[in-house]
């Protein structure tokens, strides 16, 4: 679910173990941004597809001069929208826009091209981590190991909150947590890809965890997998 850690979580697992790290719901979000920025009804489904196959999406590792908290920058048409992307617009209207099929079928296809080629080893890292609501699900089905990281929706909320204060842009904490609930709805409750775990996930609850906490319990999960295969 949105601010379970598992972006974090994913980003520390990747450079311990000199992995590309993918999270793929930053592409939703800058679809997403990319439409509401073009003035598009999130409503009007087909002009949300359209947008989606048009958008350029670059996802690349942050530069020299951009240590400022990112784990990946995310270019839209060139502009780095990397911050722009977690505004609480997008966080409304993120669930809706990637609930479409042909958005999910826009972007599906580049995640699973990209993950597979790192997966092979032909690429300038030996593996790669993927975080996303569908991507042990729908996207790599085939994963090595997949996670499923969650805690409740007063603690993601909270996380949320204190992120963006942290980016200046102070909003109600009861928002916060009324949007991440009707997100979790429409996230669960969506046609297509809908937000569960795979079968052969193992949970993760890190409620009242740090990340320092999280990163431990997955690596624990990690190491057994590798003793037991």
């Amino acid at each position: 679910p949105a601010a379970s850690g598992k972006s974090t979580l994913g980003f520390r697992l990747a450079a311990l173990l000199d992995y590309l790290f993918l999270d793929t719901g930053v592409m939703y979000r800058a679809v997403t941004w990319a439409v509401l920025a073009q003035g598009i009804a999130c409503s009007d489904e087909a002009a949300v597809g359209d947008c989606a196959h048009a958008v350029d999406i670059d996802i690349r590792a942050p530069g020299a001069d951009q240590q400022d908290g990112r784990h990946t920058t995310v270019l839209v048409d060139g502009r780095d929208v990397t911050w722009l992307i977690r505004a609480p617009e997008v966080d409304r209207n993120v669930s809706v826009v990637s609930a479409y099929p042909e958005v999910r079928r826009a972007l599906t296809a580049k995640q699973r091209q990209i993950a597979h080629r790192y997966g092979r080893g032909d690429a300038d890292r030996p593996g790669i981590v993927l975080v996303g609501r569908d991507t042990g699900t729908v996207v790599v089905p085939d994963a090595a190991l997949k996670l499923y990281v969650d805690a409740t929706p007063e603690e993601r909320a909270r996380r949320r909150h204190r992120e963006l204060e942290k980016q200046g842009k102070p909003v109600d904490y009861d928002q916060v947590l009324a949007d991440m609930i009707r997100r979790d709805r429409i996230d669960s409750e969506r046609a297509v890809a809908p937000l569960r775990p795979a079968d052969d996930a193992i949970r993760i609850d890190n409620t009242g965890q740090d990340a320092g906490a999280t990163l431990a319990q997955a690596v624990r999960v990690l190491r057994q997998k590798v003793a037991s295969d």
